[in-house]
């Protein structure tokens, strides 16, 4: 496996965002917004959130709306800008973000056939420096057990990685691709086999 650098999208991300069926999706955490353009690009309306107003400053436009919002320090007041509303998205884009109280709220903003692409850094990551702390690390098969656990439905697993990337810079990470089924228990068309 391979790093991507910062300013292009995720292979992980380019490689399943094609699963992701028409309607609004999700940038999470979306920093300078490389998977919001791209996911616009692809035709999706997107709502890229993000913390810091100053990254967001670049991104807003017909397709992509930003929102300025702190959602760790929210979790417990969700008023009318909490993005995470039950079913609203078709897809959600995270990577290189980890606050595991909003993992479920995540999961539960999939609409039925809603894809999400999770990727962040993994234990063992102290190694190669930070991320470090391991309240930034997710635990081995952690979004596997996930996906797994996720209510009323366990979702679709699509793709699952863990392990070692190897450049530019070395980091352990884990990766999922996964679909919220539909009232008949599959997901979108394109990731049946």
């Amino acid at each position: 496996m391979a790093l991507h650098n910062d300013d292009a999208p995720s292979p992980w991300v380019v490689r399943f965002a094609g699963l992701i069926p028409a309607g609004e999706v999700l940038d999470l955490a979306c920093g300078r917004g490389r998977h919001a353009r791209l996911l616009a690009a692809l035709g999706h309306p997107v709502l890229a959130v993000d913390r810091d107003g100053v990254a967001l400053s670049g991104l807003g436009d017909g397709t992509i709306r930003t929102l300025q919002f702190d959602l760790e320090s929210s979790l417990a007041a969700e008023g009318a800008d909490w993005p995470l509303q039950p079913g609203r998205f078709a897809g959600i884009v995270v990577t290189n973000y980890l606050y595991r109280p909003l993992l479920e709220p995540l999961v539960a903003a999939l609409a039925p056939d809603g894809v999400l692409i999770y990727e962040t850094f993994a234990r063992g990551n102290e190694r190669y420096g930070k991320p470090s702390n391991p309240a930034f690390l997710l635990m081995p098969d952690e979004l596997l057990e996930l996906a797994r656990s996720a209510a009323p439905q366990a979702l679709q697993i699509v793709a699952f990685e863990q392990g070692q990337l190897t450049g530019p810079k070395p980091a352990m990470v884990q990766r999922i691709c996964a679909v919220r089924p539909d009232s008949l228990g599959r997901g979108p068309a394109s990731a049946r086999i």
